[in-house]
């Protein structure tokens, strides 16, 4: 698969094989945010990487996941992400344009993971003081992300966006997401 078909492809996972992610794969996935683009240059951001079964539970427990399938959005035990990586960002290390280095990173290690079989989920929706707590960040920092990851058991439809954002799954667990077409969104040379 090309790096066009891998970017099309890729959806938010919520439903995951109860499958451990390799070390390494999740090595390089940092290794890939390390060396996304950095505004100035300052590269403030650092990353926690959790794969400990013991710790995985707690940060779940501290995520929102799927506002608009609640509850059949929150993947039941066993069909948890199988590990995270906590995206953190050095408040005296950045300047206000850093916020775009978090996208450029969240997004290398999407593409790495799913290169490799891997789908994931990014979350903003996080209760950060009790994740600093839990994985005892500093407060030098803050925690913008939380990507969860894990080999996908879900299927998902693209279907064409008409009046909501809302997703949906269908009666086969088929997770439904609407997106808006090419056309409605492109413009050439003026708007």
């Amino acid at each position: 698969m090309n790096v066009y078909e891998l970017i099309i492809s890729r959806r938010s996972v919520r439903r995951f094989q109860d499958k451990p992610i390799p070390k390494e794969l999740l090595e390089r996935c940092v290794n890939a945010a390390r060396l996304a683009p950095s505004a100035a240059n300052l590269q403030p951001l650092e990353y926690i990487i959790v794969n400990d079964e013991r710790l995985l539970p707690e940060v779940y427990a501290n995520l929102r996941w799927a506002t608009y399938i609640r509850p059949h959005g929150d993947p039941p035990e066993g069909e948890r992400p199988k590990a995270y990586i906590v995206v953190l960002k050095h408040i005296k290390g950045s300047i206000p344009e850093s916020v775009h280095d978090i996208g450029e990173a969240i997004e290398n290690m999407i593409l790495v993971a799913l290169a490799e079989g891997v789908g994931s989920c990014q979350f903003a929706s996080v209760d950060r003081e009790k994740v600093r707590q839990i994985l005892n960040v500093p407060a030098e920092y803050e925690i913008p992300l939380v990507l969860a990851l894990g080999y996908p058991d879900e299927t998902h439809v693209v279907e064409p966006f008409t009046n909501s954002p809302r997703y949906w799954r269908d009666k086969n667990s088929v997770h439904h997401v609407p997106k808006k077409s090419l056309e409605s969104i492109r413009h050439w040379n003026t708007f």
